[in-house]
């Protein structure tokens, strides 16, 4: 029998993929293979559109909003999202929660305005973004996404230091037992670089062993440890045998114009069944909404994850 041709799948076919993404959503501890969970980030770019059309467009089984920029030992907090208008985005946020799409926030980014120096700068970290996101209010502390309560909190810290104490701030999120929402855990994850090991600040806050998912990005060209042929297998299997306990998301760009774009085709043949036969393979992570929106590369990763 000849293989299934890449691309977008029979609408026969898309039926059995919904299935099989269900019930691998239903138990998540137990599947390999596909799991349907499609991640992506959204907030580089205003003409992306709107959060809630994100939602709304049935690609994403999660949204991670990015990014907040400045935070450490200056005591000063800045979220950036590009120009979107903030008073849309709580209500934004609300309608996708309602339709079972978490929405989480990422901190750090490419920038050079964040660092966590000591344990009390990563605990007032922790204050700002329970008061500013979650489930706090203090005096004095604004709330840019309104009443809004977000899922969780992402790390995605492209530059550090082994000083750095991530560690502390994983450990407070846990400790608190921080709800996103009504009978929604946290989802703390963390955004890293191909290359394994990893960094030393961010080795240290996997080390807690408390990290849901990690999305292992392997479209950086600066990226050197993972862009020799084959490589990137390599350090996928590093990865996911160091954090056994962890789900492992492949993270992939959307931007058909990057020279580290992955051809849908190739995605299908070539990488999601290696991926794939991990037991804690999560799903793919995209970067991100308006590369998507452009290429509309999550019609077809979708039914592959």
């Amino acid at each position: 029998m000849a293989p299934l041709a890449p691309g977008r799948p029979p609408a026969c076919l898309l039926t059995l993929l919904s299935v099989v993404a269900a019930l691998s959503l239903a138990a998540p501890g137990l599947a390999a293979g596909k799991t349907g969970q499609v991640t992506v980030f959204w907030g580089r770019n205003k003409a992306e559109g709107s959060l809630r059309e994100a939602c709304d467009s049935g690609m994403y089984t999660m949204v991670t909003i990015s990014f907040l920029d400045v935070f450490g030992a200056n005591g000063k907090y800045h979220l950036d999202l590009s120009g979107h208008d903030l008073s849309a985005v709580g209500a934004d946020i609300k309608h996708c929660q309602s339709k079972g799409v978490p929405v989480s926030l990422s901190i750090g980014g490419y920038g050079a305005r964040y660092s966590l120096p000591s344990n009390r700068s990563a605990l007032d970290l922790f204050d700002h973004l329970w008061d500013s996101y979650f489930g706090g209010s203090k005096p004095g502390v604004p709330r840019p996404l309104g009443d809004a309560w977000l899922d969780g909190v992402d790390l995605f810290l492209e530059h550090g230091t082994p000083a750095d104490r991530y560690d502390v701030l994983a450990l407070e999120l846990a400790k608190h037992n921080i709800r996103g929402g009504p009978g929604k855990p946290l989802h703390l994850t963390a955004t890293v670089r191909c290359g394994y090991p990893p960094a030393a600040h961010v080795g240290r806050a996997l080390a807690t062993g408390i990290f849901e998912r990690v999305h292992v990005r392997i479209y950086e060209e600066s990226d050197k440890a993972c862009n020799q042929y084959g490589a990137w297998e390599e350090a996928w299997d590093r990865w996911t045998a160091a954090y056994p306990a962890t789900r492992f998301f492949i993270g992939l760009t959307a931007d058909d114009k990057s020279y580290q774009w992955i051809h849908p085709k190739n995605v299908y043949y070539g990488i999601t069944p290696v991926v794939q036969k991990k037991e804690n393979y999560g799903g793919v992570m995209l970067w991100d909404r308006y590369f998507d929106k452009q290429s509309d590369y999550s019609s077809y990763i979708k039914y592959y994850a």
